[in-house]
C-alpha cells in the first residue's frame, strides 16, 4: 500500500498553493510534514484527502488513480486542530459512527469505541454530548473516531495543539504506534520542529508551498540540504552569518577567523553563508578554537530551565538558547562563542556545500 502524489499542483485565484511536488508513502510509516503557518501542509494534506482537486498531477493510491475520486469513497480519515464533531450526538456514538457507516457488528463497535475512549481518557464521558466537553476533551473525541475507522490513510492537521502538555507528550507517543501497527500510512502536520523529532518516522520540510527536503527525520534535521530547510528545523530558526574562504582559513565576520578543517578543508576560495542553531552559542568559552562574537543582547526570555537571548550581531539578528537563567543587562555588549564542529556551510545560493562536523557523526 502506498500514496503516490506525481507533479501534484495547486493553484487557487491565481496564487499557487503547491508548487509542482512529487511524493511517495508508504504504508505502516509516519510521515510528518514540517513547517511554518501557510507553508502548505494543509493544502498538500486536502490534495491527499481527496477533498481538493490538483490543477495539475495525479494523485496514486495502491497503485491506482483516485484524482477524481470523491473523498467519501477514500480510506481515508482526517482530524482537525479545529474539532469537529456530531453535536447531537453522545461522545460513544460520535466514536462509533465511522463503524456503524461500515456496517460492522455491535459488539464490534462497543470494544473499539471503549479501547480508544480508554487511550483518550475518554471513558467517564461516554454519555455525554460533545458540547458538555472542554476543549482538550472534545479534539480527544475527534482523534478516538479517527482511530476506530481503521483508515488507510490517515491525516492529522496539528490535531495536538489545543491539549495540554502531559496528555500532549503521551498522544504523541502513543497514537503513532496504533496507526503504524494497523498498517496505515500516517501523516502528521506541525509547526514545531521538536514535535517532528519526538514523532520521528519521515519529516517533509515545507516552505512556501514547496517540499524542501524529504527523509529519515534525524537525517533532515542534521543535514539539511538548502538553508531553508535548515531554517525551518530549528526553533528559534537557524542563526546565519556570511563568510570567506581564503587559503586554509575561515573568516567569519570582521576579523573572526578558523582553520579550514574536515569538510572545510575542502571547499573552494570564495563566500559562503554559514549557519549554526540557537543551542550552539555559549556564554563562555568551552574550547580552544572556539570562534568569538561581540554582539549587543536586545532582549532575554527566561522560560524557567532555560534563557533565551536576543542579539545583534553587525546588523545580523540572532537567538541564542541558554541552559539557566541568566541575569544579563539589555543594551549591553555581549561576547558569545561557537564551537566550528557546529557550523554548517552553505552556497550563496542556499545550497548546502557542508554539513556541521557533528551531524556526520556516528
Amino acid at each position: 500500500m502506498s500514496l503516490v502524489l506525481e507533479g501534484v499542483t495547486k493553484v487557487v485565484n491565481g496564487q499557487t498553493h503547491i508548487h509542482r511536488t512529487d511524493l511517495e508513502l508508504q504504508a505502516g510509516t509516519m510521515n510528518v510534514l514540517l513547517g511554518p503557518t501557510s507553508s502548505g501542509k494543509t493544502s498538500l494534506m486536502r490534495l491527499m484527502a481527496g477533498l481538493d482537486v490538483p490543477n495539475r498531477g495525479k494523485v496514486i493510491w495502491e497503485g491506482k488513480d483516485v484524482t477524481g475520486m470523491r473523498v467519501q469513497d477514500r480510506g481515508v480519515a482526517m482530524v482537525y486542530q479545529q474539532f469537529i464533531n456530531y453535536p447531537s450526538m453522545t461522545v460513544y456514538e460520535n466514536i462509533a459512527s465511522p463503524m456503524r457507516l461500515l456496517g460492522q457488528s455491535k459488539d464490534q463497535i462497543d470494544v473499539a469505541v471503549k479501547k480508544a475512549a480508554d487511550l483518550m481518557k475518554l471513558s467517564a464521558f461516554l454519555d455525554r454530548k460533545p458540547l458538555e466537553l472542554s476543549g482538550g476533551q472534545q479534539q480527544r473525541c475527534a482523534l478516538a473516531r479517527a482511530l476506530v475507522k481503521d483508515a488507510g490513510l490517515v491525516l492529522l492537521d496539528e490535531p495536538l495543539a489545543n491539549l495540554d502538555y502531559k496528555l500532549r507528550e503521551e498522544l504523541r507517543a502513543e497514537i503513532p504506534k496504533i496507526f503504524e501497527e494497523a498498517g496505515s500510512i500516517f501523516v502528521y502536520a506541525t509547526t514545531e520542529p521538536e514535535e517532528a523529532l519526538l514523532l520521528g518516522g519521515n519529516t517533509a520540510t515545507m516552505w512556501e508551498g514547496r517540499i524542501t527536503q524529504f527523509g529519515k527525520t534525524p537525517l533532515v534535521y542534521r543535514q539539511p540540504v538548502n538553508a531553508t530547510t535548515a531554517r525551518v528545523f530549528s526553533d528559534p530558526p537557524m542563526n546565519f552569518l556570511k563568510i570567506r574562504k581564503s587559503g586554509d582559513r575561515i573568516i567569519f565576520g570582521e576579523g573572526q577567523a578558523s582553520a579550514a578543517s574536515g569538510a572545510l578543508a575542502g571547499l573552494e576560495d570564495g563566500s559562503y553563508l554559514a549557519g549554526f542553531r540557537p543551542n550552539h552559542l555559549e556564554l563562555k568559552k568551552q574550547s580552544a578554537d572556539a570562534l568569538e562574537f561581540s554582539a549587543k543582547l536586545h532582549v532575554t526570555e527566561i522560560t524557567g530551565s532555560e534563557t533565551f537571548i536576543h542579539l545583534d550581531h553587525q546588523g545580523e539578528s540572532w537567538v541564542g538558547l541558554i541552559h539557566g537563567v541568566k541575569d544579563l543587562k539589555i543594551g549591553a555588549p555581549l561576547d558569545v562563542y561557537l564551537s566550528p564542529e557546529h557550523v554548517y556551510i552553505f552556497a550563496e545560493d542556499g545550497t548546502s556545500v557542508a554539513p556541521a562536523s557533528y551531524a556526520t557523526a556516528a
